[in-house]
């Protein structure tokens, strides 16, 4: 089959619309599993007993499945049971949940590095828990964080493509509708991953900056 560039002109507006619901997929799970992986770091480390091994529980289970899975519980099973959700909310609630406990992981090993005599100074100065958090500990923990939180955000992109297994129409979904209904896989296919190939070569050269920039500020 020879490569129709007139094809490729009639197909590119649709993919680029899929690109554009892969990105917003990305950027909002990113989102979620930011917030959600600091919460289970937290729980983790300051609840209580039970509390902490009910959410250590729930990383590594969530951890031990696929993330398709995941996504088939969501989009397909929490219906029988009265929860719907638009298949991008599901997807973006999937991605953000799967990496979450990733993000847990990494926010668990920095607030770690955060020197003990920050908690007793904080405490020394009658801060409250609370203003200990946002205060003292993160604004020292988060940044040399950002890196490795950028790789898993990476991750997380190039696993979009399965999104397209709950019905998102997201990159790939739009390429296999395409290939499906014009009986062509050459254009659409070999677009897709140099779409990908683009995104991820983008991604890479911005996390090799933010390791340059933090590692610079760790040195000082």
């Amino acid at each position: 089959m020879e490569w129709d560039w007139e094809f490729v002109r009639q197909i590119m507006p649709t993919l680029i619309e899929g690109l554009k619901i892969t990105i917003l997929a990305t950027a909002l799970g990113s989102v979620v599993a930011a917030v959600i992986g600091l919460v289970f770091a937290i729980l983790r480390m300051t609840a209580p007993t039970p509390i902490a091994r009910v959410t250590s529980f729930a990383v590594e289970f969530i951890r031990g499945t696929p993330l398709l899975v995941q996504l088939y519980f969501i989009f397909y099973v929490l219906p029988d049971i009265g929860i719907r959700l638009p298949a991008l909310v599901a997807g973006v609630i999937g991605l953000g949940i799967h990496y979450g406990t990733y993000a847990a992981e990494v926010y668990r090993a920095g607030i770690e590095n955060v020197p003990r005599g920050q908690w007793e100074a904080a405490k020394a100065t009658n801060l409250t828990a609370r203003q200990t958090w946002i205060h003292v500990i993160l604004p020292q923990a988060i940044p040399p964080m950002i890196p490795a939180l950028a790789n898993y955000l990476i991750a997380m992109f190039k696993e979009t493509p399965l999104l397209s297994a709950i019905t998102v129409l997201e990159l790939m979904n739009q390429a296999k509708s395409i290939a499906n209904s014009n009986y062509r896989y050459i254009e659409p296919m070999t677009l897709v991953g140099v779409f990908f190939l683009i995104m991820s070569l983008i991604s890479v050269f911005f996390l090799r900056w933010l390791e340059a920039r933090y590692s610079r500020v760790e040195e000082r």
